[in-house]
């Protein structure tokens, strides 16, 4: 049976663009619980059983849902395909929408109203290897500035737009471009804040409350750049 049309809405949230995965559930927009894996390639085998010990410590079932949000990409490629495939299976399972965010923007929701206080835009930063990063760059507010791109950190990259405005970098891919970033004292670097399914309550409400649903059967996560496989390296 679902809600009434008089509750709040509960959601469910999964994040695992990075190495950082996670799990969060809302009722509305405030959080009530949230699990978090700080282990790289663990996402096919721990993505689910979270999701069932968090529902069930909270004891929310499946068909009390009224929507599962993912988030898109860019980020790890592994990372995105175990997240969007387990969304819709769950949205079929469950029968209800998928939702989804941009993972730069989930991260960049994380500290907007800081840089509203401070009239700082944000640049949230996804590790992409090497010295690339997957960045955008948003107002206080979130209206895009600069729209998802691969860059790769050198010469005067970003030092540019930080010569006009104050930006908050989150993200993993902040530490590699510490001391390229460091060169501006616009700059405000927190490379501990990283991809976080509990920051976004009011974000996916918003996408609920208008309709802003996927289609199942065609969605697939936002890669951002062509995926290139590598062979590996024989064991002595």
């Amino acid at each position: 049976m679902k809600q009434a049309e008089t509750s709040k809405p509960y959601f469910l949230v999964l994040e695992t663009a990075t190495m950082v995965g996670s799990v969060a559930v809302y009722e509305g927009e405030q959080l009530l619980g949230v699990l978090t894996i700080h282990q790289e390639r663990t996402h096919a085998k721990l993505l689910v059983p979270m999701v069932q010990s968090l529902l069930s410590h909270l004891g929310i079932e499946g068909k009390d849902l009224s929507g599962i949000a993912v988030s898109k990409g860019p980020g790890s490629y592994t990372g995105l395909r175990v997240g969007v495939s387990t969304a819709k299976g769950l949205c079929m399972a469950y029968d209800v929408p998928l939702l989804s965010m941009g993972s730069l923007e989930l991260l960049a929701w994380q500290v907007h109203d800081w840089a509203v206080e401070l009239e700082a835009w944000v640049c949230p930063m996804i590790d992409a290897r090497r010295m690339e990063v997957y960045m955008a760059i948003y107002d206080g507010h979130l209206a895009e500035k600069r729209p998802a791109q691969p860059m790769i950190i050198e010469g005067d990259a970003l030092l540019d737009v930080l010569a006009e405005q104050k930006i908050i970098f989150v993200g993993d891919g902040v530490a590699k471009c510490r001391n390229h970033l460091g060169q501006s004292p616009q700059a405000i670097i927190l490379d501990n804040i990283q991809a976080d399914a509990s920051y976004v309550g009011s974000a996916i409400l918003k996408k609920w409350e208008n309709h802003a649903f996927e289609d199942l059967i065609s969605f697939e996560p936002f890669y951002l750049k062509s995926y290139v496989a590598t062979k590996p390296k024989k064991r002595l």
